[in-house]
């Protein structure tokens, strides 16, 4: 049952099953999921929800019991003539309560599921969501910081998030490739979110961020004076590996 539900709401959202990968050699293309346990943490956080709203409906009713006594004790007209409102607005509340249920468990479910993290030589790219999705590019040429955050339920299940912030040069846009709006600071942060390899993700990202750069293809001022640091053969050892890399660039726009 959840699979046709999933498969409704992509086909309804017009949602590729998985993001294209972004720049980079064929190669060197890594996909990570967010981890089995990240799937426990939002169960968790989906059941505090749920007895969060339990709990108020049950204090709505008793609540509405003592003042339906007292307005009947007070106000015998008002208490007759309203009380067949009262219940039905209590059994809508209730019944509502009680579909959104399987409902909210799928779009919890939907939300760990539909989450990509693809990483190459060149760039990552980061999506999630389905009605509401979220895509962002970030290229290693603007990287400034990458860092591991974890919470305490987070150490608890062994999992942490990656973050990965840009001097500007990541973009986040929605299903239609249209550049997000209202997103500040935000467009410039990707995160790898409850993945349980944090450190292996985050030294990936380091390695080739640095491979990227010791090739000459990282920040401009960083080749300049890269190159005026080099001997005539370092620099065309760098022109070959910028030539190498762009030529691999080229075949995958090519395929």
């Amino acid at each position: 049952m959840f699979e046709a539900l999933k498969a409704l709401a992509l086909r309804i959202a017009r949602v590729p099953p998985e993001p294209k990968a972004p720049a980079g050699s064929p190669g060197s293309i890594r996909v990570f999921r967010a981890a089995s346990n990240y799937w426990k943490y939002l169960l968790v956080t989906w059941g505090a929800r749920q007895a969060a709203g339990a709990f108020a409906i049950v204090f709505f009713l008793s609540m509405t019991a003592a003042w339906r006594t007292a307005a009947d004790a007070s106000v015998p007209q008002l208490a007759r003539r309203f009380p067949g409102v009262i219940h039905a607005l209590e059994l809508v509340g209730l019944g509502f309560f009680l579909v959104q249920m399987p409902f909210s468990l799928a779009a919890t479910r939907l939300n760990y599921e539909m989450r990509w993290y693809i990483v190459t030589d060149r760039s990552l790219r980061l999506r999630e969501g389905i009605f509401g999705v979220r895509e962002m590019t970030l290229t290693y040429a603007n990287v400034q910081n990458i860092a591991i955050q974890q919470g305490p339920l987070q150490r608890l299940l062994g999992i942490a998030d990656v973050v990965v912030r840009t001097a500007g040069g990541g973009g986040a846009t929605d299903k239609h490739g249209r550049e997000g709006r209202g997103l500040g600071a935000a467009m410039h942060t990707g995160t790898l979110r409850a993945v349980d390899n944090a450190e292996q993700v985050r030294d990936l990202i380091l390695e080739r961020l640095r491979r990227l750069r010791d090739a000459g293809l990282g920040d401009p001022d960083d080749r300049h004076h890269a190159t005026s640091q080099s001997s005539p053969g370092d620099s065309d050892a760098l022109l070959r590996a910028a030539a190498r890399e762009l030529l691999d660039a080229a075949r995958a726009l090519r395929k």
